[in-house]
Order: structure tokens, then C-alpha cells, then sequence
């Protein structure tokens, strides 16, 4: 990850700043200059001219310890006095604040300097290195070398459930923020799709292929994939590796789709969880805007609302994809297009919620850190009650009063290799008016998540009988006590892939 720093620019170009202000501190990137550089190159340029600190202040008139934090980078120049320094060396504000080190003695010192002044040398509690000219270059460089192995293992650490939780917590927002639609995605798809010149009906394994092939990949299908993933990019030959049979819970479309959106989104290798899942997000829904096109499908929805048949079914039949990829889809275009504000639940037979996303206001369970993942859903909600129905053909649908309004469901069951899940899309009741199982009966209300009586705390005539008295031999769910997989792409083992490529690789590469 790309980090700020504060550097200097001038308050206006190039010109003294009125009464001699200070310079401004600014955000930049790591090309920008700082006060630690700049102090370095007026200390080059002082001795590059033979002058001592006092020969300087003397010159400038001002006292040289203000000379001696200037140029060890602890204090911010009037803009005044680099005219003046400019003028004494005699070389440009561009020369001052030149890109590269004055020279590479310096570049280390700077690079030392800034780590040592950075949150992970803080925190580490070491004492500080004081930089000066007896310093051996060989110590200079071992310093350097030191820290960067330092931060690369700091960066390299897991994140922890508490970091992952905020990460899809800052995720879901976003997502909210935009309605869940992504229009820039949305374009990059249709571009394919007018170049393979598919233009209606399911996307077929055959243009799936043509799509890849005139991005410039090929496609391999193996037996013997590494276990941690879903397929493997050679990007070096422009080979995709894909396998078949593996797991029931996988569209090979939708594979090998989310393996060139990498490619077409132009994602290089995620420095952090947060990334990594964002850039998860993006090629899952690159997948879906190719799956299910966005003016096919917004068409197909404009024409069930104004029959007053919206149903999720429906969509995940017209265009061959799982009811879950037709419940997000819904969720990409409800409120953009047809003015629906809506929620989406993935909720393991546990109780769990595994993914979710709202933007019509209905009250999920949430940590203290605004997480939802990992949450129990009231057991009156629809996502619950779908476990119970015996009708696992058709979908189930059913009112919730809450105490956010009522809201209105429509849900289904799914197998996975992880257990059964329910999925289920929901609308304020504004908006039932709409939908296919409308006039359901089934009805029910919940007080969660204000009200812990609701169903999170045992009825009393039951805690009257048993607490204290049951024992449960609980299932350890050791993956909520552990960190997140290690490496950029957690949970992955590089080796295992490297030697898969190597394995596979073309002989002539």
C-alpha cells in the first residue's frame, strides 16, 4: 500500500508567500518531496560548498541550530528563506526540491530517517539511530535493508477477524453508497460482449471461451489444481488453468469470467485483506455483468415490474445462473433502474449470516465495529423460517414486521459444500406491490436486534427449568479465533502455485 507523507509545496506557484508565510504541509505520494529530503539536499548543497552551519545562518541571518533543524527535516522553511537559500547555492526552488537525492549516501540517510519516524519503528520501542557523516556506508545500507525486510513481514502479517470484519464493513458501505451498481464495470463488460457479438440469451461455455481468447488467453483444464484455489493465471503466457468436477458450488463461467476480470480491471497484486477483497467484489460482479448483461436483464426486469411479477426465479432461469447470482444481480439494478430499495441475506442453517447487503433501511445485527458477517439473524425472519417449509421447490415468501417498518421476502434453500444456506432477497413494504408472492399469508414479527428477548435470550419458562443445569459440548469454530490466511492472496500457498506453473508451463516459454 502506497504511503502519504507529508512534503511541502510552495502557497502559491513560485512566488514568496505574503509576509513571508510558512510553506504548507500537503498529502502526497512517495514520489513527492519532504522535509527530511529537503533538509538532506541543503545539507549536501552547504557542503558541496565548503560551508560550515555558522558560514550559512550567517548568510541567512538566523541562528544556526534553526539551520540544524532544517536540515535534519524538524522544521518547515519559509518559503522567504529558500529564495534565500536558492540564491546562496545558486541553483532553482526546483533544484531544492529536486525528485532525487542529492546523493546515495543521502537517499539511505532519508530512507532511515523517514522509518525511524514512522508508526512501525514507534512501536517497536527501539532506540533511534543517530545519522551523522562517521556512520559507514555498509552500516547505512545494513540499516536500510533491515527495515525494509521489516516492513515487508509487518505487511506480509495475516490480518485478524477484527481487520477483515472492518474491511467488509467498509465494503458493504461503499456498495450502499452506490446503490450496488457499478456502471464503469458494467461498460467493460458490454465491450466484450459486442466483440464476441453476443448479444442475447445465457451465456454459453462457448462464448465464455471466445471472450478469453480474444483477450489474448488460452484455456487449459486440469486435474490437479492447487487444493486453495479455483483456478491459476499464467500471465506470463496468458494460460488459464481451470478444473472440472471439483465442487458443485462453482459456475466454470463464472471461473473463469472472475479470472479475467483481474485482467480487464487492471488489479495487480492486493498489499492488504481490504484490497483483496475489494478486488474480489469487482471481478464477481465483472462476472455477473457478463453473465447476465446489463440491458438484457434491466429489459427483463422493467418488464416483470410492470406485470407486477418481479421474482428472483425467474431471473436465474432466463439467464442459466444460480438463484444466488440472480439474487445480487437484483440487487445491481433494483434501485438504479427501477427505483426499488431492497436488502440481500446469505444466512447459513446455523443462524449466520454469511454475506448481506441493504440499502432500504432494515436493522441487521452488527458488531460494535459495524460488522454484520458473523452475526445470528432473528429466527423470525424470513431467512430463518425458509429452513422450516417443507416446499423446497418453490420460493418462500412472507411479511416481517420490525420495529425499522415491514418488510416483505422472498427466499430460498441451497445446497453448498459448506451446508445448507438460504438466500433471500427483501423490499420495504412500499414496494411488494411488485413482486411475484405478494399475497402470501405467512407473517410474522420480529423485535431484533433492539430487543435481546426477542429471540437471542431463552424463554423464561425455559431458563427457569435448565440454566444452569445444560452442558453443551460446543463445535469449535477454530477459524473465528484464527487470523486470516497469511500472503496477498490469503490462504493460498505461493510455493504450491509456482511449482503448478513451473509443472505446466510450455516447454518453448
Amino acid at each position: 500500500m502506497r504511503a502519504s507523507r507529508e512534503v511541502l509545496t510552495p502557497t502559491s506557484a513560485g512566488a514568496p508567500a505574503p509576509g513571508g508565510a510558512h510553506l504548507r504541509a500537503v498529502d502526497h505520494d512517495d514520489d513527492g518531496v519532504d522535509l527530511i529530503a529537503l533538509g538532506r539536499r541543503v545539507r549536501h548543497l552547504r557542503k558541496q560548498q565548503g560551508m560550515t552551519l555558522d558560514d550559512l545562518a550567517e548568510r541567512l541571518e538566523t541562528a544556526p541550530s534553526q539551520l540544524s533543524l532544517l536540515e535534519n527535516g524538524k522544521r518547515e522553511p519559509k518559503l522567504s528563506q529558500l529564495n534565500q537559500l536558492a540564491r546562496v547555492f545558486g541553483v532553482t526552488l526546483d533544484d531544492l526540491f529536486g525528485a532525487e537525492p542529492p546523493s546515495k549516501r543521502a537517499a539511505l540517510e532519508i530512507e532511515i530517517e523517514k522509518a525511524q519516524r514512522g508508526p512501525l519503528y514507534a512501536a517497536l520501542g527501539l532506540p533511534t539511530v543517530r545519522l551523522s557523516n562517521r556512520l559507514p556506508m555498509d552500516v547505512l545500507e545494513s540499516l536500510v535493508s533491515l527495515q525494509r525486510e521489516l516492513k515487508r513481514r509487518l505487511e506480509q502479517q495475516a490480518a485478524t477477524p477484527e481487520e477483515a470484519r472492518r474491511a467488509n464493513t467498509e465494503l458493504r458501505e461503499e456498495m450502499r453508497a452506490r446503490n450496488n451498481y457499478y456502471p464503469e464495470i458494467e461498460a467493460e463488460a458490454q465491450k466484450l460482449l459486442d466483440a464476441v457479438g453476443h448479444t442475447s440469451g445465457p451465456l454459453s461455455h462457448h462464448v465464455a471461451a471466445d471472450i478469453a481468447e480474444h483477450l489474448g488467453f488460452s484455456l487449459r483444464f486440469v486435474p490437479n489444481l492447487p487444493n486453495s484455489t479455483r483456478s491459476v493465471t499464467d500471465q506470463k503466457n496468458k494460460i488459464i488453468y481451470l478444473t472440472q468436477g471439483r465442487s458443485r458450488d462453482w459456475d466454470a463461467r463464472s471461473v473463469l469470467l472472475q479470472a479475467l476480470g483481474h485482467h480487464v480491471l487492471g488489479h495487480t497484486e492486493p498489499e492488504d485483506y481490504s484490497e483483496f477483497l475489494r478486488q474480489r467484489v469487482y471481478t464477481n460482479y465483472f462476472a455477473a455483468s457478463l453473465l447476465m448483461p446489463e440491458r438484457t436483464t434491466v429489459e427483463f426486469l422493467r418488464q416483470a415490474k410492470n406485470a407486477k411479477e418481479l421474482a428472483i426465479e425467474d431471473l436465474r432461469d432466463a439467464f442459466a445462473v444460480s438463484y444466488e447470482s440472480a439474487a445480487h444481480r437484483f440487487t445491481n439494478f433494483a434501485t438504479e433502474h427501477l427505483g426499488i430499495t431492497c436488502h440481500f441475506q446469505k444466512v447459513h442453517e446455523s443462524g449466520i449470516i454469511h454475506k448481506a447487503y441493504e440499502n432500504d433501511g432494515v436493522k441487521f445485527p452488527a458488531d460494535h465495529s459495524g460488522a454484520i458477517e458473523g452475526q445470528t439473524i432473528c429466527r423470525q425472519w424470513t431467512s430463518r423460517q425458509v429452513f422450516d417449509v417443507e416446499d423446497k421447490f418453490r420460493s418462500f415468501h412472507q411479511y416481517t414486521d420490525t420495529s425499522a417498518g415491514t418488510f416483505w421476502c422472498t427466499a430460498r434453500t441451497e445446497a453448498h459444500s459448506s451446508g445448507i444456506y438460504s438466500l433471500s432477497i427483501g423490499v420495504p413494504f412500499e414496494h411488494v406491490k411488485w413482486f411475484r408472492g405478494r399475497d402470501t399469508p405467512a407473517r410474522s414479527k420480529s423485535r431484533c436486534p433492539d430487543d435481546p428477548t426477542c429471540c437471542r435470550q431463552p424463554p423464561a419458562e425455559l431458563a427457569d427449568v435448565w440454566e444452569g443445569q445444560a452442558w453443551p459440548a460446543a463445535r469449535a469454530n477454530t477459524h473465528l479465533l484464527a487470523a486470516m490466511p497469511q500472503g496477498a492472496f490469503p490462504g493460498v500457498d505461493p510455493t504450491e502455485v509456482y511449482q503448478f506453473l513451473q509443472h505446466h508451463a510450455p516447454r518453448n516459454a
